[in-house]
């Protein structure tokens, strides 16, 4: 720069000739041109620069022509403050910029630039201010720098989106906030399910270029210059190489500050291309290679962040102070106690309110057997009649009390079936109308492709009429209710919040009303037993709590949306069952059956053992008592003949009943045992289930219950011993009735395991082709795959009646034969057409019976 000033012809600015020059100006110049500080001098008002090789490495492509130039002419972007400059420093001030940012036309075009400036006034021999020296730091690369690691750090932190489409909305965001410089415009895009990359955010300008299909050659040459443009875009996606090209047809109006070229970034995730970001380019650093690595650096981290979002997660959360996870953890803490807290209380109210049902029961089955055995003495006394009828009707609604009670404490032993809940609520809607009233309008809405469940349905009656009846009660008899079925999958995220629930897919019930509403505090008491919010003697506060304890029971969850104001919701969510739907088997109303067997009664409420031992012998049963289970082994022990043992399932003593039965059974192999309780613990329930091959009768119960079911369990055993019996002495003595040249093909539908497999042997001994079902819905999806002869089928089945089986076989196959195998005389069969031919076979039956039934039955006798 010496060279350059010394060769300058200064006479043609305001300086004048150098040779004129006074002592302290030329001392003052060569001050400058030997500092290693960029350094420039605005001599006079008029600013001619004068300026070092710093300063001439700064001005870049504009060195030297701006040598000699007055300031404000040779930076008109800069004319404003160098004015102000000089002005300020012939006024003796001196001034100072940091990171000041100037628009400079240099590298032929306006570009952003940031220095560090001091100005100083300088004095010449007189003390007469005659320039002002200016120290030039240029600090562009620092702060785009550090502005565009800004831009890469708050990608990485605030990437919270859980997809591709919207971790590059946040990304795209982030850049719209805080790079709006470096990248004026920009687009994202993300491959759909359809192969094609479809924008999902945008800022700066208006994305024109609609979605870009990757399997077509949209590059080709001669394309308009969309498709052009697209086909780099495509490129960069097909072969994960970064594009630049001119984007001008894929953008409305660009900003100002943009080149109209932009770079194509292709984005990847754990190794996989998933998008493109297409970001505009800042006219400015068109020249800067630095600026060009910013944005194979951006596309990296990215990438990286696409990839890694829960890593980043993870690691700003170990970046927190030691104070934030102390209150976290904290916090916690807290909400898991309260969670354990609530589920202690429920479970220490479902044990208290199982062991007062336990009693409660014991009380009613003494009340009930005596007033049923009083039904007799009073015959014909109409008055008494009464009475006695208003004291069951009590004892029917205080059993209905403990059965809430016992649901609650999931202490309820349920007999699930698979069922398809849209169906099972449209068979209740009219009862339900008719319950609720005509005040109330109910919608029901049933989803398609509903999936099957497990439950008891009397039990999800019951619990469906509790809700709509509260319901009802919360909209006072005046509003609408809907019941809404559909299918529901509780993810992970769900279950983090409601402890009490596994995910996974469930069978959803809904119960919505436009009431009253519940504040949040009632919300959180709604299901404890005796909790209620109406008016004394308008409700026993048991109705949800029997919901909360059902549900809980069969697997499933329940949850309360509601607000003051603005009606509730109560949702049950019942897992889903994959077995085939069950038909639902009718209530049993045959009259009382009386027998003349022993049976062995051990309980040891007395009052209640009285009763039952009353019952009993009224029926024709020869009786023995025990209080408790040691003394009714002793009993057993004696070798006295006993055909069924009636036993409580919770008594005291050491002994438990299911070990009395078992040692029982030991004694006693063809003993049958049938259970009875109120409460029945763990003892013989498990899962909510009644353990496989176990019979109960729970009280309290009528006459006529137990009756029925002395006589099906007596009946049942009496079969299998005849069928072992038959099978035993099978081999090597040919049949009683001579064997027919022509095979039956025989559907055997029976229950009771040990009975069916006995019997079906023993048919199979006499020639014919058994088929072996345990239930009505087997048998009717095995008459659907092949041909039968002959149906033999108890009447009493889990699912179905033997009768209804029989009716809708007959419907398939007319000329079916049928064969009722049961412990009555009569079935009431002959008053139907479609099945009065049926023959009757009487358990227990013997094979000659069987032979001759089967014979009547396909015509062959």
């Amino acid at each position: 720069m010496s060279q350059l000033i010394a060769e300058f012809d200064w006479s043609t600015t305001p300086l004048g000739p150098r040779a004129q020059w006074s002592p302290s100006m030329r001392a003052c110049v060569a001050s400058m041109l030997a500092s290693p500080v960029p350094l420039t001098l605005m001599w006079g008002r008029s600013g001619i620069l004068l300026y070092n090789d710093g300063y001439a490495r700064m001005a870049d492509d504009r060195h030297p022509d701006i040598l000699g130039m007055s300031a404000f002419d040779a930076w008109p972007g800069a004319a404003a403050l160098n004015r102000h400059v000089v002005e300020s420093g012939f006024a003796g001030q001196a001034l100072r910029y940091r990171n000041h940012r100037l628009l400079l036309h240099r590298r032929e075009q306006v570009e952003e630039a940031w220095f560090d400036l001091d100005y100083s006034p300088v004095y010449d021999e007189n003390e007469t201010i005659v320039a002002v020296q200016a120290i030039v730091l240029e600090t562009t690369d620092q702060i785009a720098g550090e502005r565009r690691l800004s831009v890469l750090r708050s990608v990485s932190e605030r990437l919270v989106a859980a997809t591709v489409s919207a971790a590059l909305g946040s990304m795209v965001n982030t850049l719209s906030s805080e790079a709006e410089i470096d990248v004026p415009f920009a687009t994202a895009l993300v491959l759909d399910a359809h192969g094609s990359l479809v924008p999902v955010a945008s800022y700066g300008a208006v994305w024109l270029g609609g979605s870009v299909p990757v399997s077509a050659d949209l590059a080709a040459d001669g394309m308009p210059a969309q498709a052009e443009a697209k086909g780099l875009v495509r490129a960069a996606f097909g072969d994960g190489v970064t594009r630049v090209g001119s984007v001008d047809a894929l953008f409305g109006a660009l900003p100002a500050t943009a080149s109209g070229r932009a770079f194509m970034l292709p984005l990847t995730a754990i190794g996989t291309t998933v998008g493109v970001l297409v970001a505009g380019k800042n006219a400015s650093f068109a020249r800067d290679t630095r600026y060009e690595s910013f944005f194979e650096l951006m596309a990296r981290q990215f990438s990286a962040s696409l990839g890694v979002v829960k890593a980043l997660q993870e690691e700003r959360e170990r970046a927190r102070t030691l104070t934030e996870q102390v209150e976290k953890a904290l916090g916690e803490r807290a909400v898991a106690e309260a969670q354990l807290q609530q589920s202690q209380r429920m479970e220490a109210l479902g044990k208290l309110t199982g062991g007062v049902a336990h009693d409660f029961n014991n009380l009613l089955q003494v009340i009930s057997g005596n007033l049923q055995l009083l039904t007799a003495d009073v015959a014909g006394n109409e008055r008494a009649e009464k009475r006695v009828q208003n004291g069951l009707a009590a004892v029917n609604r205080g059993a209905q009390l403990a059965s809430q009670l016992l649901a609650f404490g999931r202490r309820q032993p349920l007999a699930p079936k698979v069922v398809n809940v849209g169906r099972f609520v449209r068979n209740i809607d009219d009862m339900l109308r008719r319950t609720l009233g005509d005040g109330v309008e109910v919608e029901t809405i049933v989803a398609g492709g509903l999936w099957n469940t497990s439950i008891d349905p009397g039990q999800f009656e019951n619990a469906l009429l509790n809700l709509a009846i509260n319901a009802r009660d919360a909209m006072e008899g005046h509003g609408k209710l809907t019941v809404e079925v559909g299918n529901a999958s509780l993810d992970s995220e769900y279950v983090r919040f409601h402890s009490d629930v596994l995910p996974g897919q469930y069978v959803m019930l809904a119960v919505s009303d436009d009431g009253c509403g519940m504040t949040p505090d009632i919300i959180s008491h709604v299901f404890e037993p005796f909790f209620t919010t109406k008016p004394e003697g308008r409700g026993t506060g048991l109705g949800l709590s029997m919901v909360y304890g059902f549900v809980k029971q069969s697997g499933g969850h329940v949850k309360v949306y509601s607000e003051p104001g603005q009606g509730s919701t109560v949702r049950l969510y019942l897992p889903r069952a994959y077995a085939p739907e069950q038909p639902v088997a009718p209530v049993d109303t045959t009259a009382p059956v009386r027998g003349s067997e022993t049976i062995l009664v051990a309980e040891d409420d007395e009052a209640v053992r009285e009763t039952v031992v009353a019952m009993l012998l009224d029926l024709g049963y020869q009786v023995l008592k025990a209080s408790d289970a040691a003394s009714a082994l002793t009993i057993i022990d004696s070798g006295v003949n006993i055909d069924l043992l009636f036993s409580d399932v919770v008594m005291p003593g050491p002994l438990r009943s299911p070990e009395l039965a078992r040692r029982a059974r030991e004694r006693l192999p063809d003993i049958a045992v049938l259970f009875t309780s109120g409460y029945t613990e763990n003892a013989i329930v498990h899962g909510g289930r009644l353990d496989a091959g176990v019979e109960l009768l729970s009280k309290p119960y009528s006459r006529e219950a137990l009756s029925r079911k002395i006589r099906h369990v007596l009946n049942n055993r009496a079969q299998a011993k005849q069928a072992v019996s038959d099978v035993q002495g099978a081999w090597p003595v040919i049949p009683a009735v001579a064997r027919r040249a022509d095979v039956l093909t025989i559907l055997f539908v029976e229950d009771d395991e040990l009975i069916r497999e006995n019997m079906a042997e023993l048919v199979r001994i006499d020639g014919h082709a058994v088929i072996e079902a345990g239930n009505a819905a087997q048998a009717l999806a095995l008459l659907e795959q092949q041909a039968v002869d002959v149906l033999l089928t108890d009447v009493e089945l889990p699912d179905l009646s033997g009768l209804d089986l029989a009716r809708r076989a007959r419907a398939r196959l007319p000329g079916l034969g049928l064969v009722f195998a049961t412990g009555h005389a009569d079935v009431g069969h002959r008053d139907d057409a479609a099945i009065a031919d049926a023959s009757l076979l009487r358990k227990p039956y013997s094979r000659a019976a069987l032979n001759e039934a089967l014979a009547r039955a396909a015509g062959r006798d």
